[in-house]
């Protein structure tokens, strides 16, 4: 079959990207699913900085590529073997598909399958498959995804059947920021009710990691940015306190306002230089997370001997160290009870032909998650 398709041929070309079109709409032609595969049709999908940072070539990637990994949309066709979906079932994408075999996997971790890994940085499905291609010659699928398409071809362990009632376009957010945002803290770091935080970094995992820590019931709540913007919708969704990133004295204000630091710092502006604000901000005995990606030469610099003398932690967090088809159904649920205000987030509806400008807003920061509907 045909599907319509953003297509990036090439990284690093220079903004305005409503200018020079990183991403070719163009129309592929997409092959049925194989065995243990699903044909989804996307309904909306959101623009994500882990999109953006394949754009600017911070996360190289083969091409050509489809981007897009934050998406929902309904099944359409059912491979051979799956058995546990059917026509019509609305479902959640999901950037990393799980083998269920690995040790990782069979550990409960499987936001680190290994197989699913070596697809992903091949720019294959989980089978080593590609569906898509154009005049024979194949295009790369975005971590199993390939979301900013009408249509998709995905392996099984990529898609969380969902409830019908949720909305495709709030529905999409699960699959990315709400997961890692919220993930990082419920998840990966285990925030005690009671606790202060800080939070570096307010798209839209940093404001997911925000509005998670007043489920867990945080004491106090710091949000911090370069954007004064992002500091007034962080405090409107429930910030105690925000602190301008580029104030010199940031890291002090932090340390100030918490008492001599924070007992959880989370990191999600995918900057290392952020990353060594979150780590100072933290207290002695205190943990530091990130979930960002920036670019893989990026380095920060830590004492080792605070590590030890003061029992600091710093740990990474992917894919919020979720077991998607547990968390995401239990994330459903608190947003639909209102504990959740996932639909907050939401900014701007797009189209195809407008992806390359909503990719300028999101690198301006001028948006927190644009819904692309196909």
């Amino acid at each position: 079959m045909k599907t319509r398709a953003a297509v990036i041929y090439e990284m690093q070309k220079p903004r305005p990207y409503a200018q020079s079109q990183p991403m070719v709409i163009e129309e592929l032609d997409l092959d049925p699913p194989g065995e243990g595969e699903v044909l989804v049709r996307i309904r909306a999908a959101g623009l994500c900085h882990s999109d953006l940072s394949t754009i600017n070539g911070d996360r190289p990637r083969s091409m050509p590529m489809v981007l897009g990994h934050e998406a929902a949309g309904d099944v359409m066709e059912l491979g051979a073997g799956v058995k546990d979906l059917k026509v019509g079932d609305h479902v959640i994408l999901v950037f990393v598909p799980s083998c269920g075999h690995c040790n990782p996997c069979q550990e409960g971790r499987p936001a680190l399958c290994e197989p699913g890994a070596k697809a992903n940085g091949a720019g294959t499905l989980l089978s080593g498959a590609t569906r898509l291609s154009k005049n024979g010659k194949p295009v790369g699928h975005h971590v199993g995804v390939s979301a900013f398409a009408e249509y998709a071809v995905v392996s099984r362990a990529s898609l969380v059947k969902i409830d019908q009632t949720l909305p495709f376009e709030e529905a999409a957010l699960f699959g990315c920021a709400v997961i890692t945002g919220a993930g990082a803290v419920i998840n990966t770091a285990q925030v005690k009710a009671g606790s202060s935080v800080a939070v570096v970094g307010l798209g839209g995992v940093g404001l997911m990691a925000m509005l998670a820590a007043r489920v867990a019931g945080c004491r106090q709540i710091i949000a911090v940015d370069t954007l004064d913007e992002k500091l007034k919708m962080a405090r409107q969704l429930g910030a105690t306190h925000t602190v301008n990133a580029t104030d010199p004295n940031a890291v002090e204000q932090i340390r100030d306002i918490s008492g001599g630091g924070v007992e959880y710092g989370f990191e999600m502006a995918s900057s290392a230089k952020a990353l060594d604000l979150a780590y100072k901000a933290t207290r002695r005995g205190g943990m530091t997370v990130t979930a960002s990606l920036p670019h893989p030469t990026h380095t920060v610099s830590v004492p080792v001997s605070q590590l030890t003398a003061e029992e600091r932690t710093l740990k990474g967090s992917y894919v919020g160290s979720c077991v998607p088809n547990r968390d995401i159904p239990r994330f459903i649920s608190l947003y639909q009870q209102g504990l959740l205000p996932v639909d907050h987030l939401m900014s701007e509806r797009i189209t195809l032909k407008e992806i390359n400008a909503g990719f300028d807003r999101l690198a301006d920061g001028a948006s927190v998650r644009q819904i692309l509907v196909p």
